[in-house]
């Protein structure tokens, strides 16, 4: 699954960094959020309470260690899946 975010990414269709996924929600163009499952607790609420308020659905099922690896970046926290295809392929 963390390849299909590496293509995602280099599709353009991946914000990453929580301060870019909280962007991506508040304008609407998130359709899926990654959260890492070891981020602090902050940033979990920060990003949980966003995408509630947008009905964005958000998933913890990876670390950060994986969540960089996957976009070829460090320290990354979240993650705003921000096409509807890519995001289907993410639900299945």
């Amino acid at each position: 699954m963390p390849n299909r975010l590496g293509l995602a990414f280099v599709a353009g269709k991946v914000k990453a960094g929580t301060d870019f996924t909280v962007e991506a929600i508040r304008d609407k163009s998130a359709k899926l959020v990654f959260l890492a499952s070891d981020a602090s607790d902050n940033t979990k609420k920060r990003v949980k309470d966003k995408a509630t308020f947008y009905g964005v659905e958000v998933t913890e099922m990876f670390d950060t260690a994986t969540l960089s690896k996957a976009v070829g970046k460090q320290n990354i926290k979240a993650l705003a899946i921000t096409d509807q295809g890519f995001s289907n392929m993410f639900k299945k």
